[in-house]
């Protein structure tokens, strides 16, 4: 009866048991069923979806003094609009990103920004041209028909070319330039910002002087030449030949130029002069500008004032006043006067505000004007510059980090004729490389001629890197303080002993070596600032012996023999011209040394002297004595006496001195052209970057990505560990490491077990949840980056977009299938670990018995 008691206890437990389990698979399953993933679609950017809930109420509201300028502008155009009637609507008014209208000039915020770079014309059209993305007019023939603020625009980083001419302008005038926004037409090319028909900057160099022929003086004394005997009618022929072959060579050639220029021509343009566009006008006079000019806000290049892209000029403005040309654009800008005070040529909107005359005064108006008073000016001047109301636009602010990253995303590519130019922020890449130019063959693109590389902020200093892949030639600059002094590197293999020209900065070398030119058979060194005037050394290699390609093993050792070197010296004042060596020569195959000395006064010719080294012993083993034979001399000027034969055999012993310490000397040289490529060689491998003490936000970076490392790796350890652990020790130490366990303390360590695995489960859905929706936002952003840059791209970079966009999409069902599976197979895991706490033999004797 007791046994039937116990197995009836046994059933109603596991059917409790079982209950139970299944309450927490139901609560698992509704808990994974909650997480739901959602595949991105692509959406363009929207101005409309701009956030304008943070902006300040000048931006949403206009006071008092904004409406009145609004009624004089609408004034102001009516009468245009009358006196006009063929003229484009004027450009005075458009709505800002809050749907309110705002006249133009209140829109300009002068400003001047704490950053060098920003103080010159140059460096600001740079910045703005790198820090936006170029958007296209919705209509090319007509104005937008709204105009945001220069801090919206810099927000979002894109804006058309009356966004781009605003904000220059901003800048300009804040740096004392007397700036303006011109509203006018232009040229498709420099509308939708195509260079591909412009030589990019980098290339153009200046025109090298031409060398002037000199012509050679005919000696009054000179051997008559030999008679030429050859027939004049044959040589008449041959350069009559010769004349036709040219003028054909020269033909072909003008049509082969006609042909590449007839197809680089642009495709004619139906809406060519009807084309909007906006830029900046520079008025010469305020900070020392001789003369006035445009600037393109897309591309940072200047104009002349009568440069052909610029088709006609409708109207400009600056924060103070509003100018509408009154003069014909029949001929472009050409013959437009900027004299914005002559009403006749401009037409001003605000009285109290025109521009002053620019035509030099004369002696009597100087007169005049220094009579007057001072103060009555400076009332004047109040009053003009209160017409226009102050600027609703809030101070331009760009931080540091958006200052140095300036192009969108941190890269840009510009392309141009034959060359692609592209741009990174500086720390972007791991090798500091920031900028690169590619210089191709066809004006397709696909033969690569040349690429240079800039890199800013490399610990081994290499600032440029140029490459020519014709003749597989890189050259290497280096700004001062490298190891060695290592000023230039070029070279063709980074192999010892091959054809390679370094040069140094010779003032940071205690030796003052300046260059030094080697390959295989020879090596050249150039010195200066030396104290014992050495400037040229020149040294030559034999064939290496078998012994000697044994040798090579050996890094200490000069495996190359050397049959000759060469020095040449500058004059040295201290010593007379006789005595002062100008050029020796150490034949160390041929066991001789030449000395050749500078030049006397009033001499043509300079003394020479020859030593022949021999043994120091003869076959009998007598020992040999200085012979006269063994010294060469030529002695200019015959009153000088020769030296003795015990002075020269004391100056052959110290050449023969001199000779030992050259050939170490050019082992050394030898041993450091090794180690400087063994340095490049590991600069190279680490590609490290250098950060300022004062930059504390990438110094804090570092820090804290050296954090996570170590916090990842300590991570790491501990899951090693734990997977060598006990799966039920955590919980046995919570419980207090008893040595025997009851019935209740088993059935309370089974289920935590099985409460903490549950939570581990859904936290892993969670995690693929997050990664999920991290590569979800990815994907969107790379789409808005397409949707800014399609206009620019290339088919290279369509290509690799596409190619991202199908890597993403493919990350992102991986990950959906991952939950998916995870939701599957959770309630199984959890299962399988119920099983294995039952059979657990630690765990299997209560619960049976608890059972």
């Amino acid at each position: 009866m007791e046994a039937l008691r116990e197995n009836e206890a046994e059933e109603k437990e596991e059917e409790k048991k079982a209950f139970k389990i299944g309450d927490e698979l139901q609560d698992l399953e509704e808990k994974l069923s909650k997480i739901q993933v959602h595949i991105p679609n692509i959406h363009e950017f929207d101005w409309s979806s701009v956030d304008t809930s943070q902006l300040p109420a000048s931006y949403k509201i206009n006071s008092a003094k904004e409406k009145m300028m609004l009624h004089i502008a609408a004034n102001f155009r009516r009468q245009y609009t009358h006196l006009c009637p063929d003229r484009k609507e004027l450009f005075l008014h458009p709505l800002n990103e809050c749907g309110v209208e705002k006249f133009v000039s209140t829109t300009v915020r002068p400003t001047l920004l704490p950053y060098p770079d920003l103080y010159n014309w140059d460096g600001c059209a740079r910045f703005v041209s790198d820090y936006l993305t170029m958007e296209p007019l919705p209509n090319p023939i007509e104005p937008p028909s709204s105009l945001f603020s220069p801090t919206t625009i810099l927000k979002y980083q894109r804006g058309n070319c009356f966004d781009f001419s605003m904000l220059l302008c901003s800048l300009l005038i804040g740096v004392g330039y007397d700036a303006y926004c011109v509203y006018g037409y232009a040229t498709r090319e420099i509308c939708m910002m195509d260079e591909t028909r412009e030589v990019c900057p980098l290339l153009k160099k200046s025109k090298e002087a031409q060398k002037e022929t000199v012509k050679e003086k005919t000696e009054k004394y000179a051997v008559k030449p030999p008679r030429d005997l050859r027939s004049k009618f044959e040589l008449q022929q041959a350069a009559k030949k010769e004349a036709e072959i040219q003028v054909a060579k020269q033909k072909k050639q003008e049509e082969e130029e006609e042909r590449i220029m007839e197809a680089e021509k642009p495709k004619p343009d139906s809406l060519y002069g009807l084309r909007v566009h906006a830029w900046v006008l520079v008025l010469s006079g305020k900070r020392e500008v001789p003369e006035s000019f445009f600037i393109d806000p897309f591309t940072a290049k200047s104009y002349s004032t009568t440069d052909g892209h610029f088709l006609g000029i409708e109207a400009l403005w600056n924060h103070v006043n509003y100018w509408v040309n009154m003069q014909s654009c029949l001929n472009g800008c050409k013959d437009l006067i900027f004299d914005l005070g002559n009403p006749l040529r401009w037409e001003f909107m605000l009285l109290g505000a025109d521009k002053p005359l620019l035509l030099l005064p004369n002696e009597e108006e100087e007169e005049e004007l220094a009579d007057e008073d001072l103060d009555n000016l400076d009332k004047e001047e109040e009053e003009k510059g209160s017409d226009m109301p102050p600027s609703w636009v809030d101070p331009i602010q760009i931080s540091l980090k958006e200052f140095e990253t300036r192009c969108p995303q941190g890269k840009k590519v510009i392309h141009y004729k034959k060359a692609k130019l592209e741009k990174w922020a500086p720390y972007l890449n791991s090798n500091g490389l920031v900028e690169r130019l590619t210089v191709f063959e066809d004006q397709d693109c696909t033969k690569v001629l040349e690429v240079t590389q800039w890199f800013k902020n490399r610990e081994d200093l290499l600032e440029m890197r140029q490459v020519n892949k014709i003749t597989e030639v890189t050259t290497e600059y280096f700004g001062p303080g490298h190891a060695l002094g290592l000023k230039a590197h070029v070279y063709k293999s980074m192999n010892p002993e091959t054809e390679r020209t370094m040069e140094f900065y010779n003032e940071t070398r205690v030796d003052g070596l300046r260059k030094r030119v080697e390959n295989a058979r020879e090596m050249t060194e150039y010195f200066a600032g030396r104290s014992d005037f050495l400037y040229y050394r020149h040294t030559n290699f034999g064939k290496r012996t078998k012994r000697a390609q044994i040798l090579v093993a050996n890094p200490d050792a000069n495996a190359r023999p050397i049959m000759q070197i060469k020095e040449c010296f500058h004059r040295n004042l201290e010593k007379p011209a006789n005595e002062d060596v100008a050029e020796r020569i150490f034949m160390i195959s041929e066991e001789r040394i030449l000395l050749t000395y500078h030049l006397q006064e009033n001499y043509i010719t300079a003394s020479k002297r020859e030593f022949i080294k021999r043994a120091d012993v003869d076959n009998k083993g007598n020992k040999i004595i200085m012979t006269p034979d063994m010294c060469l001399n030529y002695q200019v000027g015959s009153s000088q006496e020769d030296k003795k034969l015990i002075h020269l055999y004391k100056m052959m012993l110290k050449l023969m001195e001199e000779e030992k310490r050259l050939k170490h000397q050019v082992w050394e040289s030898g041993t450091e052209v090794l180690e400087i490529l063994k340095i490049r060689e590991e600069e190279e491998g680490a590609n490290k970057l250098t950060v300022s003490i004062y930059d504390t936000e990438r110094n804090e970076k570092g820090k804290k990505q050296r954090e996570a490392m170590e916090r990842q790796m300590q991570e790491e350890r501990q899951r090693q560990d734990e997977q060598d652990l006990d799966y039920l020790a955590p919980f046995i130490i919570q419980m207090g490491n008893i040595e025997k366990m009851t019935k209740w303390q088993a059935l309370r360590l089974k289920e935590d077990c099985l409460t903490d695995f549950k939570y581990r489960l859904i936290d892993k859905a969670n995690i693929i949840q997050l990664r999920f929706e991290k590569e979800t936002q990815e994907l969107q952003k790379k789409q808005q980056w397409y949707q800014q840059n399609q206009l620019s791209m290339t088919v290279e970079d369509e290509e690799a977009y596409i190619a991202y966009c199908s890597d993403a999409m493919f990350r992102i069902r991986i990950l959906e299938m991952r939950l998916n599976r995870h939701k599957e197979t959770a309630p199984q895991k959890y299962i399988a670990l119920e099983e294995k706490l039952c059979k657990d033999p630690r765990l299997s004797e209560y619960l049976k018995l608890y059972a």
